[in-house]
C-alpha cells in the first residue's frame, strides 16, 4: 500500500491529457505572479548564474504494481503447452508508467488474429496454474471485431484505479482476438466466493455502461470442460 500520493480516481484519466492543452487560467496566474516580483527576484525563482535547476516530476503510484503480458499468435504451435509463447512486457507501478505503455502499444483493435493481451498484478502469472490464480474464475465479455477498445481501456483504468469494492480478488484481466470477436476476462481468485464475484461483475459492468447480462465462470469448469463449461454466476 502506498500511503498519501496513492492515485486517486480521476487521476489516470487525467494523466493522458497531461500536457495536451495549456491552460488560461494558469497562463494568467503566472503573469500576475510574474507583475508581482520584488527588485532583483528572478522570474520562476530560477538563479541564471547558478544555471536552470532541474524540475523534479510528479508522479503518482499505483496501490499495486501491474505486469502486461503478451501472447504472440506468430509462436504458438497447437504442439506447445498452453501460455509456454506467452511473455511479461513491462511492469508499472504509477500512473505515468500506465499511460507511457499504454500509448505505445497496439490497441486491441490493432492486434494480430490469435493474440492474447494480459493485463495482471505484478508476480501473478495469467495462468490457471498460478496459485493466485487457481481456484478462481472469470467474468466475461463479448465483442464484434475491433469494438473491445474502449471497455479494454476503462476495465484496465478501473482494476489499476482500484474501484472495485472487492478489489483484493481481482487478479488482471485479458483481451482475446479472435477472427470474428474479441473477449475481455475478468479473473478473479476465489470463485466460490459469490457475493464478491457478484459485486464485481455488477460493478464492471456500470463501469462500462455495458448493459448486457455477463456470465462468471470457474476456472475448475473451464479445465475440465472446455467450452462446454457453463456459467455459475449471471449478472
Amino acid at each position: 500500500m502506498v500511503a498519501d500520493e496513492t492515485v486517486k480516481p480521476g487521476t489516470l484519466e487525467e494523466q493522458s491529457n497531461t500536457n495536451a492543452v495549456p491552460n488560461p487560467n494558469l497562463r494568467a496566474v503566472e503573469e500576475e505572479e510574474e507583475d508581482e516580483l520584488e527588485e532583483g527576484e528572478i522570474a520562476g525563482g530560477k538563479d541564471e548564474s547558478k544555471g536552470s535547476s532541474a524540475t523534479t516530476a510528479v508522479t503518482h503510484p499505483l496501490e499495486h504494481s501491474w505486469t502486461f503480458w503478451f501472447d504472440n499468435p506468430s509462436a504458438k504451435s497447437k504442439q506447445a503447452t498452453w501460455g509456454s509463447s506467452m511473455r511479461p512486457i513491462y511492469t508499472f507501478s504509477t500512473a505515468e508508467e500506465f499511460w507511457s505503455v499504454y500509448n505505445n502499444i497496439p490497441h486491441p483493435g490493432k492486434l494480430a488474429v490469435g493474440a492474447d493481451f494480459y493485463c495482471f498484478k505484478d508476480k501473478i502469472e495469467p495462468k490457471w496454474e498460478d496459485p493466485v490464480c487457481a481456484n478462481g474464475g472469470k467474468w466475461i465479455l463479448t465483442f464484434s471485431r475491433g469494438k473491445s477498445d474502449t471497455c479494454w481501456l476503462y476495465t484496465l483504468l478501473a482494476m489499476i484505479g482500484e474501484q472495485f469494492d472487492h478489489g483484493d480478488e481481482i487478479c488482471g484481466a485479458v483481451v482475446n482476438v479472435r477472427n470474428r470477436q474479441e473477449k475481455i476476462s475478468l479473473w478473479t481468485k476465489t470463485a466460490t466466493n459469490e457475493a464478491a464475484q457478484v459485486s464485481i461483475g455488477k460493478q464492471w459492468k456500470e463501469f462500462l455502461d455495458y448493459n448486457d447480462s455477463i456470465g462468471f465462470i470457474f476456472h475448475d469448469d473451464a479445465k475440465k470442460l472446455d467450452r462446454a463449461a457453463k456459467n455459475r454466476y449471471i449478472t
